[in-house]
């Protein structure tokens, strides 16, 4: 059995990330941290959790690290830096839900964070942990940045056309839609329910934090560098992604040439579901799963030329970061990647 310890349990990522591993035939979960809860039973916190003896303790790095060889941190941006190293140099395995390593270039991390980065080096060993792009490498790595939920909706939606000489890169436009759980679980008065009940509203337009993630990525994709005009919106409801990507293309094809690559480009990946010519993704599909949905739609009609339409739903704290983790730790262990992930979703 693997032993894992999740630093800063007591979130909503955390306690999926919880549930998720608790049921994980391959794993114990010998540690959970939380500096608010610390020394109350985990169940006392969450009453549907079914481990009626895990307790919450403080992150004590020295003690923690005797315990567990995988670590999983839901720690807050900013906090992850430290801990990271210290984890790496002590030989273990990390797998960070923080934003701390997943840019390449300290520099655009401290001009979007407001905080310098404080072990750099670190952030070439760090693989940028979306297994549909970077298998290979994360089954060897040691340290995984990984994904944003925002970043996850938009790089898989988009990513089967990152490399075809149709696309053009001048104006790709990003509409998202989150609901409110990836806030996360700190109260705040933007989050009461007074607040965000039967309203709809744009946030952070032109400055949100994962813009520098997305533009990382799918210029890598690309091979050449770009920006997007990404805008993100909160809507009243639990969880759930869903991400509308407009893009213009400089050359004609078809849209049923382009569901072939969709279709090609996905067709080993066991959490990515290309829907029939037609369909739509819903947040309501995918809700507590691990699976994307996504489906391709071709504008004819624009003056400016044809404009692909990609739309992707994902569970934000599933597919769009616990669900990844565990997928994650299943390549980088050797396990079945599908291993704690394919429990069916309840409904409604």
């Amino acid at each position: 059995m693997l032993k894992v310890a999740i630093l800063g349990g007591s979130g909503y990522t955390g306690f999926e990330l919880l549930r998720l591993l608790l049921s994980h035939p391959e794993v114990e979960v010998t540690a959970v941290t939380s500096e608010r809860s610390a020394g109350l039973l985990i169940s006392d916190t969450f009453l549907h959790c079914r481990n009626p003896h895990l307790k919450f303790e403080s992150l004590n790095l020295k003690s923690l690290a005797k315990k567990a060889d995988l670590f999983f941190l839901c720690l807050p941006h900013k906090a992850s830096q430290e801990t990271v190293a210290f984890l790496y140099n002590a030989g273990k395995k990390v797998i960070d839900l923080s934003a701390d390593y997943r840019l390449k270039s300290a520099r655009v991390y401290s001009e979007w964070y407001k905080i310098p980065h404080r072990y750099s080096p670190l952030l070439k060993k760090a693989v940028y942990g979306l297994p549909e792009l970077y298998r290979k490498k994360i089954k060897k790595a040691s340290i995984i940045a990984n994904p944003g939920c925002y970043p996850t909706s938009a790089i898989l939606g988009l990513a089967p056309i990152m490399g075809e000489d149709f696309v053009s890169t001048n104006t790709i436009i990003i509409d998202s839609k989150s609901g409110t759980s990836g806030a996360g679980r700190s109260p705040a008065q933007p989050f009461m329910f007074c607040e965000v009940n039967e309203s709809v509203k744009a946030y952070a337009v032109t400055a949100h934090r994962h813009t520098p993630e997305i533009e990382q990525e799918l210029s890598a994709l690309k091979k050449e560098n770009f920006k997007v005009i990404f805008t993100p919106h909160l809507i009243p409801m639990d969880r759930g992604i869903l991400s509308t990507m407009y893009v213009p293309l400089r050359k004609k094809i078809s849209l049923s040439n382009v569901q072939k690559l969709y279709h090609q480009f996905y067709r080993h990946e066991p959490f990515v579901r290309v829907l029939q010519n037609g369909r739509y993704p819903a947040t309501k599909s995918v809700k507590s799963s691990n699976f994307c949905d996504i489906s391709i739609f071709l504008d004819e009609r624009s003056r400016r030329g044809k404009t692909l339409i990609i739309i992707s739903a994902i569970d934000n704290l599933i597919k769009g970061a616990s669900g990844t983790a565990v997928h994650n730790m299943n390549i980088m262990s050797g396990f079945e990647e599908t291993a704690g992930l394919m429990s069916t979703p309840a409904s409604p």
